[in-house]
């Protein structure tokens, strides 16, 4: 890779890194826990590919009253409003992005085990180092996101394992088709690019992030879609 690409990703990538234990720490430690409480994760790997740009996003609606005045809040509005504890439903744009984040947590986290993992085992599919990348980061994702979307519609929805499974799968196939796709395109134009690369260089991994944040963008409208015609809960 370009020299400049690689002093970019030793800046970044580790800002990035910072971004997300910040993130964590303000929901785990500062007692910001969030309405629904997977999200908990969510925040904090999203800010893995967004980078501190991502701390725009969570300071303006991703980021939750600390706990204690949370609770206080619900106590002073009563109970039974709403979603309870003050909740106020967001923006129409504003959950989609946030489900779009989602379903990204998911993707990337996929990814990051992905990527080491067919490194560390030189793992091929048909020969093709790149189809060996993209299987096991598929692969990755889709459970993951399965997992991810059942700890968000089960709660909702009331839901038991097989239900929840089930309405996580048609919540989440779509949206996650669609960040691959936005995502493997860019994978494939690096590969293409840089074929020595790999997850050792900085530059490699501030390209990954390039990819996340363009699967982020081809997910977001399925998304929109699936929460308007209510397949997929507001956020």
């Amino acid at each position: 890779m370009p020299h400049w690409i690689e002093t970019l990703g030793a800046i970044w990538v580790p800002l990035s890194v910072a971004t997300a234990l910040l993130v964590a720490i303000d929901i785990l430690l500062l007692g910001r826990r969030q309405h629904m409480a997977i999200m908990d994760a969510v925040w904090p790997l999203t800010m893995l590919y967004w980078g501190p740009l991502g701390l725009v996003f969570y300071g303006w609606f991703g980021r939750a009253p600390r706990r204690m005045q949370h609770d206080h809040e619900g106590h002073e509005h009563g109970h039974g409003h709403g979603h309870g504890h003050g909740h106020v439903a967001k923006p129409m744009w504003q959950s989609v992005f946030t489900g779009a984040s989602h379903c990204g947590a998911g993707c990337a986290l996929g990814d990051l085990i992905g990527e080491w993992l067919a490194f560390a085992t030189a793992f091929k599919l048909a020969g093709s180092v790149m189809g060996g990348k993209l299987l096991l980061a598929f692969v990755l994702a889709y459970g993951l996101g399965l997992v991810f979307q059942f700890f968000s519609v089960a709660p909702m929805r009331g839901l038991g394992l097989k239900d929840g499974l089930v309405a996580a799968a048609k919540a989440d196939t779509l949206s996650l088709l669609a960040y691959e796709l936005g995502m493997f395109a860019v994978m494939i134009a690096v590969g293409a690019l840089w074929p020595n690369a790999t997850p050792e260089n900085w530059g490699y991994w501030l390209a990954m992030q390039v990819a996340m944040v363009a699967g982020f963008a081809t997910t977001y409208p399925i998304n929109w879609w699936l929460v308007a015609r209510g397949t997929k809960e507001a956020m």
